[in-house]
């Protein structure tokens, strides 16, 4: 029996909380993603490199991989149980998720747009970005803010020693959109339509704008 397909297209914007200026990339994903490829498309948009634990939040429940090693989160739902459309159902719903529980890496996921299917369409996909990515273990927003400062300032003690940490000086400006497609290429597999071409016979209801 053919794969239903997704009765949607979300347009997500994912923002990071708390940087100035913004740091944030615009995706299309299909409404029917599960949460724990959800998580992979945002490493990848964001640039992240997947090293520390992660959860999502939304309507008072936590999303994640459940481990019976942190019993702090005794309540967690296995998030490759939960799709996308399952939590955010039209535009301007939201919810967050959480990297890096040491740094804090908060970023807000915002349906801006509902599209209908459109099964020529290439997805994930991300259309637009602002800002790099901090580094890896920089301490959150504020450390990230720090680090910047340091690189900048030469006669800074500790521009040398940050400057070798993060190999060489960064550009807090750069965003390469090919670069983020072609890494998110690898999870088309995964997601849709690749894995699964479209269901043809499948009727066309609820394909218009939400």
């Amino acid at each position: 029996m053919p794969a239903k397909r997704p009765n949607r297209i979300y347009q997500l914007k994912i923002t990071l909380r708390g940087a100035k200026p913004p740091i944030w990339r615009r995706v299309l994903v299909p409404s029917d993603l599960a949460l724990d490829v959800l998580h992979e498309v945002i490493q990848i948009a964001m640039g992240w490199t997947d090293s520390h634990l992660h959860h999502f939040l939304a309507n008072g429940r936590v999303y994640g991989i459940p481990d019976d090693k942190f019993g702090f989160e005794f309540d967690l739902k296995d998030e490759a149980e939960v799709k996308l459309m399952d939590l955010l159902r039209k535009e301007k719903d939201s919810m967050r998720y959480d990297y890096d529980f040491g740094d804090g890496w908060e970023h807000q996921i915002l349906v801006e747009k509902v599209l209908p299917f459109d099964e020529t369409q290439t997805l994930p996909l991300c259309i637009k970005g602002k800002r790099a990515c901090p580094p890896e273990d920089c301490g959150g927003i504020w450390g990230y803010a720090q680090l910047l400062r340091t690189l900048a300032d030469p006669s800074d003690p500790e521009h040398q020693d940050m400057l070798e940490w993060v190999g060489g000086q960064i550009d807090p400006e750069a965003f390469d959109l090919d670069d983020t497609n072609e890494a998110l290429s690898a999870l088309r597999p995964t997601g849709w339509p690749a894995s699964r071409g479209p269901d043809h016979n499948a009727d066309h209801e609820g394909t218009g704008r939400a």
